[in-house]
């Protein structure tokens, strides 16, 4: 099976994941693709193939070398984003993309006008939506590029590599895939997630992340007789958001910049809940940003009473620069790795989180490498074979560098 193949079939599966769940997976669909997953590699005859019962798959490509070298391993998730539709994929493929718009369906179109990035592809086969859908290329471009790699040092033992890991897990875009992710198991000196955006991207910085939650006690009497009375939450709520700084957000900041996001409110007269996601890549700055949310909690309490307003503020995931830096040798094979495949490396923070933060924190110390998928969450996503192509390459030479690495 070829590469673009397996990842058309894998977006052919709706995986979508959810906020509101308790379970692990967060959605019961999560497994039908786990399953799948599960059984073709079980097909293509890797070892030690197993999935548990979250759905977290874990494989093996034994080493064909007679001396110990590093075990490494590449980690994708299949689950695809809350903020849009990833039921009834309708991939296809433009051949040899000229330039100019793409009409995705009547009325929808992507146009290099408003997606610049489209043009860095100019002469090479997109595969795109029908404009009602995201694709998933984040992340099921980067498992098809890790499968592909192993069907192809599995079938070019003149290659060397070591032990190679597989791991696949459920829920990463909803900061959980890594929370039961066994590290132990899985055995390795070190990792990569293959789950980065366009050409050459190599990641090793990223935000610290929290969640916070702002829920606001109402008192709610006919408005007719409402004086001195009611205390409308919904009006708080809103009173609540314009502490936040407004040029703070994520739409007026870039590069290192942090910022408060409303990820979502719900509200009536008598009750009131804002939900909020916290970013920051520096670790001070980060703590000042979870105090100033609370410091805005306490004055609406001094202001409203006590107890009004309460807030719940859950640290999701820290910078993994922190956990890089004292093994860059993890990094240098990389930048070799991409020099060989003649990709232009594109080092960057990550203006979000990948499994690889978290599990570098616990152990596994995991950079995040591009897998080709390019303005994902949305019905413009795009990803080009070429590129896929190129990530699948990258892999193979991480694999053959690493197994001539000295420590």
């Amino acid at each position: 099976m070829e590469l673009t193949e397996r990842f058309l079939n894998y977006v052919k599966f709706d995986t979508q994941s959810s906020e509101d769940s308790q379970s692990v997976p967060s959605t019961p669909k999560q497994m039908i693709f786990a399953q799948y997953l599960k059984e073709e590699l079980e097909r293509e005859g890797f070892d030690d193939v197993e999935m548990d019962d979250m759905g977290y798959i874990y494989a093996t490509l034994p080493s064909n070398m007679k001396k110990e070298v590093p075990t490494i391993g590449f980690i994708s998730h299949y689950d695809t984003s809350p903020d849009c539709s990833g039921k009834d994929v309708k991939p296809r493929i433009v051949n040899n993309y000229d330039g100019g718009d793409i009409e995705l369906s009547e009325g929808i179109v992507s146009s290099p006008v408003k997606f610049p990035e489209l043009l860095l592809h100019k002469g090479e086969d997109l595969i795109v939506t029908n404009g009602t859908t995201l694709l998933g290329a984040d992340d099921k471009a980067g498992i098809a590029e890790i499968v592909q790699a192993m069907c192809y040092l599995r079938d070019h033992k003149e290659i060397p590599h070591g032990d190679i890991r597989m791991g696949f897990n459920p829920d990463e875009e909803i900061g959980m895939g890594a929370h039961h992710f066994d590290v132990e198991k899985f055995g390795c000196q070190w990792g990569y997630t293959i789950d980065g955006g366009d050409l050459g991207e190599l990641e090793f910085e990223n935000f610290n992340a929290a969640s916070a939650k702002i829920y606001i006690k109402g008192v709610s009497v006919h408005p007719g007789y409402a004086k001195g009375k009611m205390v409308n939450a919904s009006r708080l709520a809103a009173e609540f958001a314009t502490m936040l700084p407004g040029d703070e957000t994520p739409e007026e900041t870039e590069g290192y910049e942090g910022f408060y996001h409303c990820i979502g409110m719900e509200s009536c007269t008598e009750k009131a809940k804002l939900s909020y996601i916290i970013r920051d890549h520096d670790r001070d700055r980060f703590e000042d940003r979870k105090r100033f949310v609370q410091r805005c909690v306490d004055q609406m309490n001094e202001k409203y009473g006590e107890g009004t307003v309460k807030a719940e503020i859950k640290d999701q995931y820290y910078n993994m620069k922190e956990k890089i830096d004292p093994q860059m040798h993890v990094i240098d094979i990389v930048l070799k790795a991409m020099q060989a495949c003649d990709v232009p490396p594109r080092v960057k923070p990550i203006r979000g989180g990948t499994d690889g933060a978290q599990l570098s924190f616990r152990g596994l110390p995991c950079p995040n490498i591009f897998a080709g998928g390019v303005n994902f969450h949305g019905p413009f996503e795009f990803v080009s074979v070429q590129v896929m192509e190129k990530a699948m390459q990258t892999i193979v030479k991480i694999c053959e560098l690493t197994a001539g690495y000295n420590d």
